[in-house]
């Protein structure tokens, strides 16, 4: 396995090989096999080192797991362009950067003739599926990423590789401070907040368990999984021609009083 970690700050700040080596350190002493990577994979060329990396160290790649991120909250109407490219760079280009590297190489083997059974796991969030009050750009950031998700699904399959996000709800240095009061251990004694919780979806998703399973966007926080299906149309009224604004005042009247309410984004009352 390859973690990858610059090490920054929860704004993206500075750079650190200590928790990337914290992480290795455990994976070794339960005997499995670990390597640090500190590149940059919102950079193209460093994404591609780090796949590199990967297959010098193990001579094959068998998943993908994105998941770097920071936050950089702020209400919309004062988001500046540089924050909003920060969060942008790191969540919704990192994915696309390593993945594409990881693509290029299954796609190659494929042709090849080799067989290949590779995965990409993507991190959205449910800022990136309802919105969350105070995070324009992270949560716009994580709804690209299950669009990415979906295209991802849909051209890789035929190489052998599937793709999959989740939403995980957990305990992380990047959400302690947004879901403080979700972080309080319940009195049954089941940690839902714990990150242990999301590491078997991961998992399961990274193995040929999984195989069958490519485009989905799943949802998991302690014991409750959630597939999201939000890519359909809920409700339609076809006229058979063109609308005028005036008919549009009651066609939308009827769609809205036919549908679902949406659900409430994080922070609204």
């Amino acid at each position: 396995m390859v973690v990858n970690d610059l090490g920054t700050s929860l704004r993206g700040e500075g750079r650190a090989n200590d928790p990337a080596q914290e992480v290795v350190a455990e994976i070794q002493e339960l005997g499995g096999e670990a390597i640090v990577s500190t590149a940059d994979i919102a950079d193209f060329a460093g994404a591609e080192q780090l796949i590199r990396s990967a297959l010098a160290a193990f001579g094959k790649l068998d998943a993908v797991v994105n998941n770097a991120g920071f936050v950089l909250d702020r209400m919309f109407v004062n988001t500046s362009e540089a924050e909003w490219d920060a969060v942008v760079r790191v969540h919704l280009k990192g994915h696309f950067c390593v993945a594409r590297h990881a693509a290029a190489h299954w796609r190659d083997r494929a042709k090849a003739g080799d067989a290949v059974s590779g995965r990409i796991i993507n991190t959205s969030s449910g800022a990136g599926l309802l919105g969350s009050v105070g995070q324009a750009a992270y949560s716009a950031a994580k709804a690209g990423i299950v669009g990415l998700t979906l295209v991802q699904a849909a051209e890789l399959r035929r190489y052998g590789v599937t793709a999959n996000a989740i939403a995980p709800v957990a305990r992380t240095r990047m959400t302690e401070e947004t879901f403080a009061q979700m972080m309080k251990k319940p009195d049954s004694g089941f940690d839902v907040m714990h990150p242990g919780n999301i590491a078997p979806l991961v998992a399961w998703l990274a193995s040929e368990a999984s195989g069958q399973v490519t485009g989905r966007v799943f949802e998991i926080k302690g014991g409750a999984i959630q597939l999201y299906d939000s890519q359909r149309p809920a409700v339609e009224l076809d006229k058979g021609g063109r609308w005028t604004c005036a008919e549009l005042s009651d066609a939308v009247a009827t769609l809205l009083a036919r549908a679902e309410p949406p659900l409430p984004a994080y922070g609204c009352d």
